[in-house]
């Protein structure tokens, strides 16, 4: 469904939109950086406390921005790497990635390596450097999503094309208003930035302090009858906040005729976008056209007046080349023009992990001394970079079914916090160097198969599993055990129990293995 809106802001500024403002507030990562730094009066900190992964490297090439010095490059063979972030619960966040190659990978890896990033749950998109590297530029992925819990991961990930090891130069997390895109319901969809222009404009890129949330305006011209101005327009407030200086320039024209823009530049894969048009004229006479994309009316009888006006659609749906037309109408005493705009791809959300379960995980990554490397972000989403070991349900509750770590020459101990996933059927765990008691698993009212053999699992078994009316294998032999084998295990209808080579008491001997 499409949804557009007409914004004619006649009110008082809302925001101060002064250079005296304070950056926004959020996380600038330096990736690869040793110490923190202040560059144009920003400061950047070190990424290392918020990633346990991956290694710093220093860029050989001079690069334009100290930024671009570092990165942080993964271990390709590790299917995704994840940074942790505190957020603020309930609040929007501008996230923006930055990738410099730097040949980092060596001279047998001239080109960058094709790789995916991942917020919470959520596939954002394919990083593809290869042209702008080419080039001699970074390249920028920016969007805005909300913050769902009290810490946001972002995560590197190979794919099928990763040939080498992925990496990143920089990454910040920056909180945006709340009137920012709201009509985009950021619980069920994120925001990725796909073409932010200035038109007319062609100067250097506008950011902070013009925009106060550090958004990046690029300049966009064309060559035609049509020019840019830096008349001053008066422009209330917008939702969106977007800075004055972008009123200053415009493409357009006086003469009435059609203005035709292919805008965005590159080609769109299908599907639906957020658009926002933003304009403003303070010339003497009237300047009313019609708006179209791509041949279909997006809006009728825009009146661009001194005072602003944005005319935004939610869920747009494009697909390859994009061209935006403005036509002037029959009362409109002067031709179209346009000042800036704003295009992202709507994203569906995945959904995440139930938090209960996450904590647990977590929890239980505490106690190994040496978990599997991936164990960051989502456990279970997106479903291809799923935790190993971790098999998770499907539908709109999403919890851990199977745990399965066996042969992982894993050591540490088990968390008594696996008996909060109450959705687990089973627990693998065999064939490894797990110490100390095995915990109370009497929640685990689901669970099929326990395998815990060739462990150093000391202490006794707990009589609770005897009451788990689903249980048909519990694997113990091989541990330091000790005690009695619960007599509500021992003859228990349908269940496979082996505990052999333990150190069990002899006025209750161990079953024998089952055949």
């Amino acid at each position: 469904m499409r949804l557009l809106y007409l914004l004619l802001l006649l009110l008082p500024l809302l925001f101060t939109l002064s250079s005296s403002q304070t950056f926004p507030k959020g996380y600038s990562l330096n990736c690869g950086a040793l110490s923190g730094t202040k560059i144009d009066g920003r400061e950047w900190i070190s990424d290392s406390a918020y990633i346990s992964t991956g290694t710093p490297k220093n860029v050989t090439p001079s690069v334009l921005h100290p930024t671009l010095a570092t990165v942080r490059s993964f271990n390709y063979q590790v299917k995704k790497h994840c940074y942790s972030v505190p957020v603020y619960r309930g609040a929007k966040y501008l996230l923006r990635s930055t990738y410099f190659y730097g040949a980092v990978n060596g001279p047998d890896h001239p080109s960058p390596p094709v790789f995916v990033q991942i917020v919470d749950g959520t596939l954002w998109t394919v990083v593809n450097t290869t042209i702008d590297y080419a080039n001699g530029n970074s390249t920028l992925y920016e969007g805005v999503f909300l913050a769902q819990g009290k810490n946001m991961s972002f995560c590197i990930g190979s794919n099928n094309y990763t040939d080498s090891d992925p990496f990143i130069s920089a990454l910040e997390f920056l909180i945006v208003g709340g009137s920012l895109y709201n009509t985009t319901d950021f619980t069920k969809f994120g925001l990725s930035l796909v073409a932010r222009s200035s038109f007319g404009y062609s100067g250097s890129p506008i950011r902070y302090p013009d925009d106060q949330f550090d958004r990046i305006w690029e300049p966009y011209g064309q060559g035609n009858s049509t020019k840019g101005n830096t008349d001053n327009v008066s422009v209330s407030g917008f939702w969106n906040l977007p800075p004055l200086k972008i009123f200053e320039t415009h493409i357009g024209s006086d003469q009435l005729e059609s203005l035709e823009l292919r805008w965005p530049p590159a080609s769109l894969p299908s599907s639906k976008y957020y658009v926002a048009l933003y304009f403003a004229d303070d010339a003497a006479g009237s300047r009313i056209f019609n708006i179209s994309v791509n041949g279909i009316t997006y809006f009728r009888d825009l009146n661009a007046i001194s005072s602003g006006v944005v005319v935004f659609a939610n869920q747009w749906p494009l697909s390859g080349p994009t061209t935006v037309t403005l036509t002037p109408t029959a009362n409109s005493s002067l031709g179209p023009l346009i000042n800036a705009g704003e295009v992202f791809e709507v994203l569906s959300l995945g959904e995440r992990t139930l938090t209960r379960d996450v904590i647990a995980l977590e929890r239980i990554k505490k106690s190994l001394r040496n978990p599997p490397l991936d164990w960051n972000g989502d456990p279970c989403m997106p479903q291809q970079y799923a935790w190993t070991g971790i098999t998770c349900s499907t539908g709109p509750r999403i919890r851990v079914v199977t745990l399965n770590l066996t042969s992982m020459e894993l050591s540490g101990s088990l968390s008594p916090f696996v008996a909060n996933m109450t959705a687990l059927t089973n627990i693998w765990l065999g064939n490894n160097s797990l110490s100390g008691h095995i915990p109370d698993l009497g929640s685990l009212t689901l669970l099929e198969t326990l395998h815990l053999e060739d462990n150093q699992f000391d202490g006794e078994i707990p009589s609770s599993l005897g009451n788990i009316s689903t249980l048909h294998e519990v694997f113990l032999q091989n541990n330091n055990l000790t005690g009695q084998v619960p007599s509500n295990l021992i003859g228990k209808p349908g269940l496979n129990l082996r505990t052999s080579g333990n150190n069990f008491l002899s006025s209750a001997p161990a079953p024998a293995p089952a055949p």
